[in-house]
Order: C-alpha cells, then sequence, then structure tokens
C-alpha cells in the first residue's frame, strides 16, 4: 500500500520535473509576455482615453473607445501566450464564435440598446442638459450611457429610457427651455386689444419667462360665447409647472381688475304660447 503510494507520488515528482525541464523557458516566456501585455495594453488604453478627450469626443464613447482597444490588446497577448506552449488557438476561436453567436441572439435586446447608445454619442442628437420629448416621455437629459438614457423631471423623478425607444423614433429637443401654450376666452363686448395687452404685461413681468423667443399673443379662434386669447411663452424645464400656475393666476387677477369679462357657456331658452286652438279643453 505504501510502496504504489511512494511511486504514485514519485511518478508525478517526476512528470513534474520533465514539465518544467522541456517547458520551462516557454512558461518563462509566456509569463515575461502576459506582462508585459498587460503594461503596454494599459497604457495604449489611457493614452487612446487622454487623446479622445483632447479632441473633444464625449467621455461615454472615450471610455469605450479606451476599454475596446485594451481589450483587443489583451486577447493578443492572450493568443502569442498560447502559442508559447504550442497551443493552437483555432478551436478556442471557433468555440468563441458559436458561444458569442448563442449570447447574441440571447441578448439581442440589450445589444440593440448599446448600438443605439453608441449612435446617439456619435450623431448627439440632444446633450447633457437638454429637454427632449420622445414616446410621451418628457424630461431633461441627466446622463447619457450605452445601453439607456436618464431623464428628471420638474416633481424630482428619474425617467430610464432604453436608448432603442429613443434612435429611430419621433424625437423633440427644446434644449434647455419648454414652451407653454394656453388659452383664455373673453366676451364679445369686451376689447381684444386691451385683453391682449394686458396678457403681455403679465408676461414681462415675469422674470423667469424666456425673452428670446418672445412670447406670442393673439386670437387664435371664435367660439360659441368667447373670443379665444391665445398666449404662447418659453420657461425652463425645470419651472414648467410653477410659472404656468403664476402666469394663469396673474392674467385671471389682472382681467378681473381691468373689468375684462371672462365668459360662460349660455344657452336661450324661448318659452311660446300655445294658439287658441291647441289649448286643451276642459269637459
Amino acid at each position: 500500500m505504501i510502496k504504489d503510494e511512494l511511486a504514485t507520488l514519485t511518478q508525478f515528482y517526476t512528470l513534474i520535473i520533465d514539465f518544467f525541464v522541456n517547458y520551462s523557458f516557454q512558461v518563462i516566456g509566456a509569463i515575461i509576455i502576459l506582462i508585459i501585455g498587460l503594461i503596454v495594453a494599459r497604457w495604449i488604453g489611457k493614452l487612446t482615453l487622454r487623446v479622445c478627450l483632447r479632441n473633444n469626443v464625449d467621455v461615454t464613447l472615450s471610455n469605450f473607445i479606451s476599454s475596446t482597444v485594451k481589450l483587443l490588446l489583451l486577447a493578443m497577448v492572450a493568443v502569442i501566450c498560447l502559442g508559447k506552449f504550442g497551443i493552437s488557438v483555432a478551436p478556442f476561436i471557433a468555440a468563441i464564435g458559436a458561444v458569442s453567436l448563442s449570447i447574441g441572439l440571447a441578448l439581442q435586446g440589450v445589444f440593440s440598446n448599446y448600438g443605439a447608445g453608441f449612435t446617439i454619442i456619435l450623431t448627439r442628437p440632444f446633450v447633457v442638459g437638454n429637454t427632449i420629448r420622445c414616446n410621451d416621455v418628457c424630461g431633461v437629459v441627466e446622463e447619457i450611457r450605452l445601453a439607456y438614457t436618464q431623464l428628471s423631471t420638474e416633481d424630482g423623478e428619474i425617467i430610464t429610457i432604453p436608448n432603442k425607444h429613443i434612435v429611430g423614433e419621433v424625437l423633440i429637443n427644446s434644449f434647455e427651455n419648454t414652451i407653454v401654450e394656453a388659452t383664455i376666452g373673453i366676451s364679445y363686448s369686451a376689447n381684444p386689444d386691451k385683453a391682449i395687452e394686458l396678457i403681455r404685461e403679465q408676461l414681462a413681468a415675469n422674470a423667469s419667462i424666456v425673452k428670446q423667443p418672445s412670447p406670442q399673443v393673439g386670437i387664435a379662434g371664435f367660439g360659441d360665447s368667447s373670443v379665444n386669447i391665445a398666449y404662447r411663452y418659453w420657461v425652463p424645464t425645470k419651472q414648467l409647472f410653477e410659472l404656468q400656475f403664476q402666469i394663469n393666476g396673474a392674467v385671471y387677477q389682472a382681467f378681473r381688475e381691468a373689468g375684462v369679462e371672462i365668459p360662460f357657456p349660455q344657452r336661450e331658452v324661448t318659452l311660446k304660447s300655445p294658439r287658441p286652438e291647441e289649448e286643451p279643453k276642459l269637459l
């Protein structure tokens, strides 16, 4: 029993000695190549990042390019190290290709988000700080990543949109501001020029209203019981509802103080007296 164990240990020890005798230089060479490759890949990755940032390339895209270059260099180093041991990399490449195809089919939705994010970073239809509206979602762009884009609202909500739902869709970019459109009706007996002037005064008195482009006020249409005055103005997106409520309240108060009548729907009802021959006869 002990002799068998000793024989096994001796055989294992001989195998290890033979391996180091035959492959010691290959192992040392592979280790040296691996260490140098790691250092060079890291240095080239940082150099690529600095070059991209120096040429005003987007930060997200710069990091992506730097990481890709670094991974490609590391893959080349790994192939060289395997070759030092006489190992053919062709089967590994074929296996990696098959696995990559399977993963790609399973994660095509995720990869489509990354592809869309890459398109957004290259074409730059919007940047951080812009106000965008897409698929009935609106907010200020806080962060652009390869997989998703984050928006923030006036209520402090964070909206995360997968990038594949942005690319190829109708996208509205109003930059840092948002337009407010409102309508108020006045009586047909009221002076529309006076009403328009009152609205202009309230818009001009609010310092938070964007001056360029300038607000627009005018007659939008004629209703059954009112002349409809429309006004449009731009506000910072983060103050959309706050300023809209302020302006609506100020316009209403100005109309009341100036005696501009704001009508409500009315209906006239005419009662006809029956003719004598149509009156019911009492028996």
